[in-house]
């Protein structure tokens, strides 16, 4: 059963609390620029996107850890595409997420921001899941080289690519 353009999720998750200014209560404009870019990128392919940041106004109107948990695991478990950036340094909650998207099957885009040092277990996920890594040039948004893996990603979904290509190797060597 195939599922219609205009059908398909994507989760996109990343550090949040972690990288809200204390002072404005909001996420710095570089940060918001790059999830606004990778949502509008996916939107325009067709997809629905659910995001934490965006749904809690980008920080000043965090959810309760209840409400949150239970939304992000429901929203993961529904989801097509789940991408995220596993965060500098590592964030917990994307971390828990990441791990929830592998254990419910999803194929997974990760986002590696270069210059820094990522966990094993981040590095080594394609061993056990459907994982493409992605490798953002320090200070960039990313979404060229989203882009392209996505392109991939959704060729292999639609039949046009052998299973020798389902995970990029863009990125993950240096980690």
């Amino acid at each position: 059963m195939s599922t219609q353009k205009t059908c398909r999720t994507a989760f996109l998750a990343g550090p949040f609390k972690a990288i809200v200014d204390p002072e404005t209560g909001v996420m710095s404009t570089f940060d918001r620029d790059c999830y606004e870019a990778l949502i509008g990128h996916l939107e325009t392919r067709g997809y629905t996107v659910h995001n934490a940041h965006r749904r809690e106004s980008w920080g000043a109107n965090f959810l309760s850890p209840e409400e949150c948990t239970r939304l992000d695991y429901e929203q993961i478990r529904d989801c097509d595409l789940f991408v995220a950036f596993p965060g500098r340094p590592a964030s917990p909650g994307t971390h828990i997420e990441i791990g929830w998207a592998t254990a419910f099957g999803k194929p997974l885009i990760l986002l590696l921001e270069e210059g820094h040092t990522y966990a094993y277990l981040v590095q080594g996920l394609h061993t056990v899941g459907d994982v493409r890594y992605v490798s953002i040039p320090a200070g960039e948004t990313g979404l060229s080289h989203f882009a392209a893996v996505l392109d991939e990603f959704e060729m292999k979904q639609n039949g046009h690519l052998g299973a020798g290509l389902a995970v990029s190797g863009e990125g993950r060597d240096s980690r």
